[in-house]
């Protein structure tokens, strides 16, 4: 029986559990705490940290090891890598950590994406502000999630706002696209070099954090879903990638440009687990363990929906035709994760309804969340599937 060994505790390696347990693939997870999300699906060891005693233990006891956030020290996973594989590889997080190293990275490989500036200083601001000029958004180049550690700005008053708040940092700047919307591909490879694609899904946020997915996207030009393709094969074959990568888009006009990509299971796939033959989470857990990939087709138009900082009526949510609850075991925080919920559908009209019908029991009414949606224009698309 293969062993899988996860850094990290949280919603996504407890999904990842779910799906190996029917391969015959043994998991086990690396946590900050006894009671993370995790824990009531497979054994846990718990860390201080991320102390080599505590890596090396469970790397022991694995046959290959994987992780779930970017928040790691690569380091510390460098020095266990000499007694068992590791994937997604360590390059790859190194990346996706340091927001400037990831955007050149990308330029390398000749992806389009918004013009950016590296900022230390104040002068730094203004000298990148004078060549990119407004808008534009200023980000930490380190940490940040769900809209955090980063400032839109307008005017001059947003840029000593954000220099207040940000500033005495390693920063980034960056022109700030006008897109129509946020796209974003999962895609796998295995350690054959194997690659499979999930169809392109249209993300909606509020406030920086991703509330809402429609899977398939809707009225996708086949070259645009051809480019997004193209752009994430160049980053897998770059990094001799194996496992599930993310990469996030902006679409404008008839172009896409890269936002960022995340080397692992991703928010924006977890309409996988009912609405695909195969979900992210089996795919990973395949592809790390050097299993054959399966398919990434969609069984039909789905939508997941974030359940943030309390939950709603789930009696009433599951009484939604097509309605699949996933709850993550955390306690009610304002703004936390809490579960999701994943809606299919035969066609994009019925899933429609289910979604305006999901939104009243989560929303309680009208929301900046059924606004951005724009259900009735994306029923009457063009796209059926």
């Amino acid at each position: 029986m293969l062993r899988l060994g996860i850094v990290g505790g949280g919603q996504l390696a407890r999904m990842l559990a779910l799906a190996a347990h029917p391969l015959g693939v043994r998991v086990q997870a690396l946590c900050a705490k006894a009671d993370e999300s995790a824990h009531r699906v497979m054994p846990v060891r718990v860390a201080i940290g991320e102390r080599l005693v505590d890596l090396r233990a469970l790397a022991d006891d694995s046959d290959v090891l994987t992780f779930e956030s970017e928040d790691l020290d690569a380091g510390a996973l460098r020095a266990v890598c000499g007694s068992k594989p590791i994937f997604p590889p360590l390059r790859a997080l190194e990346l996706s950590q340091d927001r400037l190293l990831e955007k050149h990275f990308l330029r390398g490989l000749g992806t389009p994406l918004a013009a950016f500036a590296p900022v230390e200083t104040r002068e730094d601001l203004e000298g990148g502000l004078a060549t990119l000029g407004l808008p534009a958004v200023l980000k930490t180049r380190r940490g940040g999630y769900d809209g955090k550690g980063q400032v839109v700005l307008r005017d001059d008053f947003d840029v000593s706002h954000a220099w207040t708040h940000l500033g005495g940092r390693p920063l980034v700047l960056e022109r700030l696209v006008r897109f129509e919307r946020e796209l974003s591909l999962v895609a796998t490879r295995g350690r054959t070099g194997e690659v499979r694609f999930y169809p392109l899904v249209e993300n909606v946020h509020v406030d920086g954090i991703l509330r809402a997915t429609l899977a398939p996207a809707a009225d996708v030009d086949p070259r645009i879903e051809r480019l997004a393709q193209d752009h994430a094969r160049r980053i897998l074959e770059s990094l001799d990638y194996v496992g599930v990568l993310a990469v996030e888009f902006f679409e404008h006009g008839d172009e896409l440009s890269v936002n960022e990509f995340a080397p692992r299971v991703h928010n924006s796939g977890h309409w996988t687990i009912e609405g695909a033959e195969t979900s992210q989470f089996e795919n990973h857990v395949r592809a790390v363990c050097g299993l054959p990939l399966g398919s990434t087709q969609p069984r039909g138009p789905s939508a997941m929906l974030n359940l943030l900082g309390a939950l709603p009526e789930l009696t009433a949510l599951l009484a939604i035709p097509g309605a699949h609850l996933h709850l993550y075991d955390k306690s009610e925080v304002p703004g936390r994760k809490l579960g999701h919920v994943t809606l299919c559908a035969p066609d994009r009209r019925m899933l429609a309804e289910r979604l305006a019908c999901a939104l009243n029991v989560i929303e309680r009414g009208d929301s900046d969340l059924r606004r951005r949606l724009r259900l009735t224009e994306w029923t009457h698309s063009n796209s059926s599937a």
